[in-house]
């Protein structure tokens, strides 16, 4: 009993890491990425986000419940897993590893950055436009804590796909995990150049 509700447990976790928390981190670094634009072309973008029908709904459900979830049952896993040398060697090994990090990082930084938007935002009613972040990313501690916190989320999105796959199925031999590996390097490759490209348009 205790094995199928781990099973079920760590399905759950790799779905939710993909749909829709992987999805909305790609909405996410999209929005973001008109910054490069210019102010209003981001405030633009985030403002036609803001004003969804069902926002709030939406984001409860849809983002931070799942969140929650993958959040709490990832530290679990990386706190107890434990590599598996002889499934898949020595650089899925390391990748297994980074996961890890990257995970307790990227929670760290999720934490962190919804505290300065989200929170201030419902608490004390601050804008969240251009103004903020560029606000936020003057410092340049602040600056480097984000770029840390944006590779190290899109790093553990673009992995944690590469293992969803294998997860449920859908890569089962060498040659398909391989070319997932290739798909998805040049995922982490474009959300990581777009993530740090908005970063460096907020601070300019």
């Amino acid at each position: 009993m205790a094995d199928n509700r781990e099973f079920f447990y760590r399905r759950l976790h790799s779905l939710l890491g993909v749909i829709p928390i992987g999805l909305f981190l790609m909405q996410h670094l999209t929005v973001n990425f008109f910054s490069t634009y210019g102010p209003e072309a981001f405030n633009n973008a985030a403002g036609f986000m803001e004003n969804l029908p069902l926002r709030l709904g939406l984001e409860i459900f849809v983002i931070y419940l799942p969140l929650l979830f993958h959040a709490i049952y990832g530290v679990f896993i990386a706190f107890t897993a434990e590599p598996n040398t002889i499934r898949y060697g020595f650089f899925r090994n390391w990748m297994f590893l980074v996961q890890r990090i990257t995970g307790i990082l990227t929670l760290i930084f999720i934490a962190w950055h919804v505290w300065e938007t989200r929170l201030a935002n419902a608490i004390y009613g601050t804008e969240i436009n251009f103004d903020l972040m560029a606000s936020i990313l003057s410092d340049p501690i602040m600056f480097w804590f984000y770029i840390i916190g944006v590779v190290s989320a899109v790093f553990h999105f673009a992995n944690g796909l590469w293992s969803f796959f294998v997860t449920w199925g859908l890569t089962i031999s060498p040659k398909s995990q391989l070319v997932m590996t290739y798909i998805t390097i040049a995922i982490f490759a474009v959300f990581t150049y777009m993530g740090i490209s908005s970063l460096i348009a907020f601070a300019s």
